[in-house]
């Protein structure tokens, strides 16, 4: 049974009702939180004493096995039973095989996103510190990867000043103690429980008015363009990232990438695109498809301007073949111009109409 909803009535009806949606909306994340531990936990188990359940059996069975599984459930059920998840149940319940006795909706405090990142760390004891931290502190998963990639542990295990190492990442995680309700955007809980994901994560209205008329612009253009997904998730074990836009060239036979930036282009953005790039040639390229494309826009006030990214060596390809069907940076360039206009005089229009009344 749900745990019990909890508040004290006041003279606020404003603010009780206000309670009394946040505990609910906790209770229900504690609870789907708990069954998706125990579902991971349960499929790593079963799937361990099937691959590694006879001595015989060498590591060729395995990875077959798990790849029969996974086409299965991906048909089933969709996102979240790849080749790499399954794996990553396994881990768990080798990782963590009494778990499931302290797995509850009113006891459990860390979530499956928590558990995931805690396995990055192949020091027992270490994980042991920072599972307990992330408890008692109430860590988001972003403050717990943070910890972890800058060796909180090791750092204050070596130091002299430990209450020096302990105020710094204080200050370093307050900020994401504030978004009490990072819960909610969550995409492996949005997978669970095969909702469709929120893709409304642009940085402004003028970014989303950007990318909005970017995906008819280049449909327009009419050099085999089909459009494949508007910010398209891709999970790391580290974090999430969001696509602006994606599309398939069939003339070129590659997967094309667009990020949009309303900031100068940095070398982090350009990196990021790079990642992005060999992500989807590892994992969306078909055999037959040429190297995919990734293209940083920037959308400053001064200069709007494009990057293009494309790796292993390719660059002499991109410059005699590609660029016959991609959109120019001139191209680029006046779309965007275009739209800030546009979008300029729609604030302004909107203005106007507010002060007549």
């Amino acid at each position: 049974m749900s745990e019990l909803i909890k508040y004290n009535k006041t003279d606020d009806l404003v603010q009780d009702a206000v309670r009394i949606v946040d505990a609910s909306r906790q209770n229900a994340y504690r609870a789907v939180n708990a069954a998706l531990i125990q579902r991971n936990w349960l499929l790593g188990k079963r799937i361990a004493e099937e691959t590694l359940g006879s001595q015989s059996r060498d590591e060729r069975y395995g990875n077959q096995v798990v790849q029969n599984l996974a086409k299965e459930l991906t048909e089933r059920y969709g996102k979240g039973f790849d080749f790499s998840s399954l794996y990553k149940y396994v881990r768990f319940y080798q990782g963590y095989p009494n778990i499931l006795e302290t797995v509850s909706p009113k006891s459990f405090l860390l979530s499956w996103s928590h558990y995931l990142t805690l396995l990055q760390v192949d020091d027992q004891v270490a994980r042991d510190w920072y599972e307990k931290e992330a408890a008692e502190q109430t860590w988001s998963v972003r403050t717990l990867q943070r910890n972890i990639s800058s060796q909180y542990y090791y750092r204050l295990l070596a130091s002299q000043h430990k209450d020096v190492v302990e105020k710094e990442m204080q200050q370093l995680n307050a900020p994401s103690r504030n978004d009490k309700y990072e819960f909610i955007k969550n995409p492996v809980v949005a997978e669970f429980l095969g909702l469709e994901q929120n893709t409304d994560f642009t940085e402004s209205t003028l970014e989303k008015a950007i990318i909005s008329n970017l995906q008819r612009f280049l449909m327009e253009l009419g050099k085999g363009y089909a459009f494949v997904a508007r910010q398209q998730h891709i999970h790391t074990e580290k974090e999430d990232y969001y696509i602006d836009l994606v599309f398939y060239n069939y003339i070129l036979k590659c997967f094309v990438l667009i990020d949009l930036k309303t900031a100068k282009i940095t070398h982090q953005d350009v990196g990021q695109m790079d990642m992005y790039v060999r992500m989807y040639d590892e994992l969306k390229r078909n055999e037959g498809d040429n190297p995919t494309i990734g293209i940083v826009l920037c959308a400053d006030t001064d200069e709007d301007i494009a990057r293009y990214s494309i790796l292993k060596g390719n660059e002499q390809l991109f410059a005699s073949k590609y660029k016959l069907y991609l959109p120019t940076k001139e191209q680029l360039r006046r779309e965007i111009d275009a739209q800030k206009e546009f979008f300029r005089l729609q604030q302004k229009i909107e203005w106007y109409e507010k002060d007549e009344f």
